[in-house]
Parts: structure tokens; C-alpha cells; sequence
């Protein structure tokens, strides 16, 4: 026996149990990376024999924005109200709401982080798989901003003198860009070109600034046919600065229309199936219902069968008064009956999708329309430079919710959203119900009032209840919202970007393809230099890539760019592992040792450097992973796994391996093992 000959570290049963097992793990590693040819030969072995092993999942690796394409939203918050010293808490705790909310609505491994810089505070959602931006801001919802309000007893509308300077002199800008567009469409420009360019009005410029044929008694334009009236203006002119409460407007009058309105009155019988309708009658039932009650109206009384027996809730008590409508304003064919009435004449049953309909055409009147364009300019106000809100904030707010849950009227059936405040939450809430008896208590979400009550008395338990006019789905998202969290800062949305899944998928390519080169050159390389050793080390990178990724697959690992970066360089380091152990091999075989021997002096020797090497890395990657955020902490989770990975696939696969092959004395040759093999 060689002098410096040792114990060999495996026996041979060892050995052969060892590669094995290897063997069988690689194989079931390779199916759960690559399912579809296992699924394949089961279904065929179900299909000869009727029994097969249980089917492997096929779900794709879970990749990440800048892989699979995505959205990127930037929210910025609002932290006026909030003392300098406790806005970063305040920013943390917008970050854990809206990745609640996030999470709640099942966007795709999300990442929220916080951005603090030049005194802007910063949210930053990343959503992989979200391609369009509106699905992902519909996604994260607009989480709500719950406040309990006071009305404010010391309110002021008055404009200080600075203030009015400033009003003075925006004012006089703004008429003269106004006058000098106006002067542009007199002298026949293309108003609708111009409408395009200097219209602030998004709802109609892209439409020339087109309005359609409106009347005074208009909503939003009605001041503008006021106006078109008072000054007699004639149809084809063009004609402005008509200044509004905080516009101005510059008008193209195109053509006037008289209308006939008429005022309706009805009677709604419903039946279990139409829109909206509560009632369990049949709809035979609805229809001799109605016919009934159509025997019976006479213009005396139809007011009193309307509040008796009609089914429109919103107008029964009003005797079923519609008021006055204009052409198309209601349903098919209930439209053209009340038009084709005569005043005074009550209709036949009319069916419509809501149900069956008895029509009264009390009166009508007749209405001047106004078709008119028209482009909309700034007109600076007080309101447009000092907010005036006739409500204080309390110290209660949606912070303090601890659980939100949907009741409903015992009475009405009308859902309600039922608060439940922690402990600081109950104490607040009954100090302000005991201050206030008597007194309104406005409760809004995002600065809109939802319910405005009286207190009547004190209240105690730390319960509150938030009544409107909800439906039952909206206010189980309200519940929902409110159990994810209130935000402690009201946000705004300030960016928001698009990575198409192209893009993402051009990387993808990218990167896989960069990969397997950087694989294969490392595989030639292991081949050329260390021969037979390096040719068992190129399986052994194999077995490692492969548990890598079956390792991504158990824990549901986002792979990013940075994430692949992580995977390549750990590939590196096994390398590095397999080099220092085939070079200490060399040393081994130059002092004399046989081959088998030196394969266990070699991987014992060659561990300390190894472990030592690998563990200073490992703690640098703890490192990147505690104080990182998003993609930093991809590479050193992907990092982690592939070092670990690495001392596995490098002092347990090779070495199974070396000791395999070095069993058969016939492949012991100089030419295979480094040149260096001693007989």
C-alpha cells in the first residue's frame, strides 16, 4: 500500500446507495422544474392500466416586474398635518396599509416601498402581471381616509387684502389669453381646433368643444343659455367672455330647438325577476295587477293609487310625479307613450324591463334647447387659492377602526357599515358623542361627507355605524376597506408607468439566454482544464442549477433581473468550490497518493477554504437582505440559496461522483485525471 494512502470516506455499498439517490433526486427535481413529459407518461400509464402516480403541478415561476411586464405606480403623501418628528412612522404606516390592500385584492407579489427624499414623501408599488394602469390603481383601490368632523363655528369666507392682489392679477392673465383666443375664433379660425388646443373642459374639447343641445334649466351649461337669452344672441355667432362662478367660456351658438316636455305621474307594478325589483310576485300576477289598477285611475285619483299601490319607491309618496322629461330621458316604449299622450290622458299598462307601468300626462310645457360649442378658460376665485372647509378634523379617525362588518336596517333592509374602535377609539368616540348632544357629527371617507348626524345622546361601547345610501356591495368593500386599514395620510397618485409584458419578456430571453452561455462556457471550460473531474463537475452544476430552481418553485421565489444576477454569480462561486477542490487533487496526486485516496484528502482538505469563503458571503447576503428593499433583497434571497446550493452540489454531488468513477481501475488513466495519476 502507497505510504500516504487513507481510509477511503465512502465504501463502495455507500457509494452506490449515494449516487442513487442523487440519481432519483435529480430525476424528481428535473419533473417538478419541467413537469410536462412526467404528466404525459401518467396520463398514458392511467390510460393502460387505469392507475398512474400523482400528477406534478405545472405553474410557471413566479417572475417580477421588470420580467413579466408590469405596472409601476408612485403615490405621494400628504404629511401637512403631521408633526415633523413622527412623519416617517406615519409614511410606514401607509406602506403596511397599502400592501394590506394590495394583498387583499390578490395582486401578484406586490412590492411597497418608501421613498423619503427632498421632503417628498413617497409610496412606490411595484404589481408584476398588472399591464394596464387603471386595473392597477382599480386594484389597489382607493384606500379611504376616514375623519370624524365638526362643524367649523369660526369660519371665515372673507379674502385678505393679499389675497384679493392675487385673485386681481391671475384674473387679468387669464382674460387677456381668453380675449386673445376669442379674437382668433371671430376671426374664423376652426373653433373646434381651437376648442382642442385652449379648452380645459376634458369632457367636450376632444369633441370640438360640442356641447349638444342644452337648456337653462341645465345643470352644468344652463348659465350659458341664460346668458345666450339676456343677450339676444343671434344663431352662428360666436360670442364671449362669458365669465361662470370659476370660468370662462367663449361661445359658438349653432342652432335653437323647441321641445314639448311633458309632466308624467306612474304607477310601477314589479314582479320577482325584473331590474331592481324586491317584490316575489309573478309577473302574471304584476300584469292583471296592473290592468286592475289601470281600470281604476282616473285623473281624480291617480295621485292616491300611485302612493298606494306603485312600487317606485323614490316617487310613490310624491303620488308617482316624474316632473317633467325630455325626449329619451326614460326606457322604450315607455318614452314614446308619454309622448304620444295627450295632456290630461292616462295610458294603457306598458311593460318595461322594470316591470309594468301605468303613465299620467298631467301637463307640458314648452322648453327653448340651445345647440352650442364652446371653449372653457381659467377664471381664477378665492376657492382656486384658500380651500374653504366649513369642518374641523377631531382627533378620531379611521386609525382608530378596529374592525368594520356589514349590518343591515331591521326595518328598510338597507345595508350599514358597523364600526368597531379599539380602546384610545372607544374612549375618543364617546368624549366626542358627550360634547356634542344636540349637535352634528359629520363622518366623511376621502374628504366626502358620507353621513352627517344629530347626536342625540352620548354613546358607549365604542361602536359607531356609517349609514348612506349604499349598495350591499358597496358597503362590503367600504367593510373591507376599513378592515385593511385606514391610511394615517391621505395619498395621491403622481406617476404611474407601464412595463409591457414584450419588454418584460425581451429581458426574460435575454437573461436565459446569457445564462446558458455563461453555463456552457463554464462547462467547456471545467472539461478542457480538469478533464474527467471537471466532466463530473459539469453534472454536478447540473444537479445544482436544478435544485436551484426547484427551490424557487417550493418557496415561491420572485425572479427578477437582479434575481437571475444572484442565481449566475452563486453559479460561479460552485464553480469556484469544484476548482479549489480539483486543485488541491493536483497536489494530492503529486505527493504520492493513489487516486482514491487523494479524492478523500482532497475534499477534506480543500472544505475549510470552502466553508470559510462561502460563509463570508453568506453573511454579506443577510446583510443585503435585512437593510434591503425590492430587488436588492431578490438577489440575496436568490444568492443565499445558490451559496448554500453550492457547498451542497460541490462536497456531497461531486464527491459522490469522484468516488463512483474512481472505483473502476480502467478509467484510472493520466490523460482523464489531470495528467498527474500515478499507477
Amino acid at each position: 500500500m502507497n505510504k500516504y494512502a487513507a481510509k477511503e470516506g465512502f465504501s463502495n455499498r455507500q457509494t452506490k446507495i449515494g449516487a442513487f439517490t442523487l440519481l432519483l433526486a435529480f430525476l424528481i427535481g428535473a419533473a417538478v422544474v419541467y413537469p410536462g413529459p412526467w404528466n404525459k407518461v401518467m396520463k398514458g400509464m392511467e390510460e393502460a392500466v387505469g392507475f398512474h402516480l400523482p400528477y406534478l403541478p405545472e405553474s410557471s415561476y413566479r417572475l417580477g416586474l421588470d420580467l413579466q411586464g408590469g405596472a409601476h405606480l408612485v403615490y405621494e403623501a400628504d404629511m401637512s398635518a403631521i408633526p415633523e418628528g413622527d412623519r416617517t412612522d406615519a409614511l410606514s404606516g401607509v406602506r403596511d396599509v397599502v400592501e394590506r390592500r394590495v394583498n387583499a385584492f390578490g395582486v401578484s407579489e406586490p412590492l411597497v416601498q418608501t421613498n423619503i427624499a427632498g421632503g417628498r414623501y413617497r409610496i412606490i408599488v411595484d404589481l408584476p402581471g398588472v399591464t394596464n394602469v387603471q386595473d392597477a390603481v382599480r386594484e389597489i383601490g382607493e384606500t379611504p381616509v376616514l375623519t370624524f368632523r365638526l362643524p367649523d363655528e369660526d369660519i371665515s369666507v372673507e379674502p385678505s387684502a393679499e389675497q384679493e392682489v392675487q385673485i386681481a392679477a391671475a384674473q387679468e392673465l387669464e382674460r387677456s389669453a381668453a380675449l386673445t383666443v376669442l379674437d382668433r375664433a371671430l376671426a374664423e379660425d376652426d373653433f373646434g381646433a381651437l376648442a382642442k388646443e385652449f379648452s380645459i373642459n376634458t369632457a367636450t374639447k376632444d369633441n370640438n368643444g360640442y356641447i349638444g343641445l342644452v337648456s337653462s334649466e341645465d345643470e352644468e351649461f344652463g348659465g350659458l343659455v341664460e346668458r345666450i337669452e339676456a343677450d339676444k344672441l343671434k344663431i352662428g355667432v360666436i360670442d364671449g367672455l362669458y365669465e361662470g362662478t370659476s370660468r370662462m367660456h367663449i361661445v359658438n351658438y349653432l342652432s335653437r330647438k323647441v321641445e314639448t316636455e311633458p309632466k308624467v305621474a306612474h304607477i310601477l307594478i314589479c314582479y320577482a325577476g325584473s331590474t331592481g325589483c324586491t317584490e316575489t310576485r309573478t309577473k302574471e300576477e304584476a300584469e292583471a295587477l296592473a290592468k286592475e289598477l289601470q281600470d281604476k285611475a282616473t285623473e281624480s285619483n291617480f295621485v292616491t293609487l300611485a302612493a298606494e299601490s306603485s312600487d317606485d319607491a323614490a316617487n310613490a309618496d310624491l303620488g308617482g310625479d316624474l316632473g317633467y322629461l325630455k325626449q329619451g330621458a326614460t326606457v322604450e316604449p315607455f318614452n314614446a307613450t308619454i309622448f304620444a299622450l295627450k295632456n290630461g290622458e292616462i295610458s294603457e299598462v306598458i311593460e318595461t324591463e322594470f316591470g309594468y307601468h301605468i303613465a299620467y300626462r298631467e301637463t307640458s310645457r314648452r322648453v327653448n334647447y340651445y345647440e352650442i360649442a364652446h371653449i372653457e378658460m381659467p377664471w381664477t376665485t378665492l376657492s382656486d387659492i384658500f380651500v374653504i372647509d366649513p369642518w374641523v378634523n377631531t382627533e378620531l379617525s379611521g386609525k382608530h377602526v378596529k374592525h368594520a362588518s356589514v349590518g343591515f336596517d331591521p326595518n328598510t333592509g338597507a345595508p350599514y357599515v358597523i364600526l368597531d374602535f379599539n380602546e384610545e377609539g372607544a374612549d375618543l368616540f364617546t368624549a366626542l358623542t358627550e360634547a356634542n348632544v344636540g349637535k352634528v357629527i359629520g363622518i366623511f371617507l376621502d374628504g366626502e361627507a358620507i353621513t352627517t348626524p344629530v347626536v342625540q345622546q352620548a354613546i358607549y361601547g365604542g361602536q359607531a355605524t356609517i349609514s348612506g345610501d349604499f349598495s350591499i356591495d358597496e358597503a362590503k368593500l367600504l367593510a373591507q376597506r376599513m378592515n385593511a386599514g385606514a391610511l394615517p395620510v391621505p395619498i395621491e397618485i403622481v406617476s404611474q408607468q407601464t412595463i409591457g409584458p414584450a419588454l418584460g419578456q425581451s429581458s426574460l430571453d435575454k437573461s436565459v439566454n446569457a445564462g446558458l452561455i455563461g453555463f456552457a462556457l463554464i462547462a467547456l471550460f471545467m472539461m478542457a482544464y480538469y478533464r474527467l473531474p471537471g466532466f463530473m463537475a459539469v453534472i454536478a452544476l447540473t444537479f445544482y442549477a436544478v435544485a436551484n430552481l426547484v427551490l424557487y418553485k417550493i418557496f415561491n421565489v420572485t425572479i427578477t433581473l437582479s434575481g437571475i444576477a444572484g442565481f449566475v454569480l452563486s453559479l460561479g462561486i460552485a464553480v469556484d468550490a469544484n476548482v479549489l477542490i480539483f486543485e488541491r487533487l493536483k497536489e494530492e496526486l503529486r505527493s504520492g497518493r493513489d487516486l482514491p485516496t487523494a479524492v478523500d484528502e482532497a475534499f477534506r482538505r480543500a472544505w475549510p477554504s470552502i466553508r470559510d469563503g462561502n460563509l463570508t458571503t453568506l453573511i454579506a447576503t443577510a446583510v443585503l437582505y435585512w437593510i434591503g428593499e425590492g430587488f436588492i433583497r431578490g438577489f440575496a434571497l436568490t444568492l443565499t440559496i445558490g451559496v448554500l446550493m453550492s457547498m451542497f452540489g460541490a462536497m456531497v454531488v461531486t464527491y459522490v461522483l469522484m468516488k463512483l468513477i474512481v472505483r473502476f481501475k480502467g478509467i484510472r488513466k493520466p490523460v482523464l485525471f489531470l495528467g498527474l495519476e500515478r499507477k
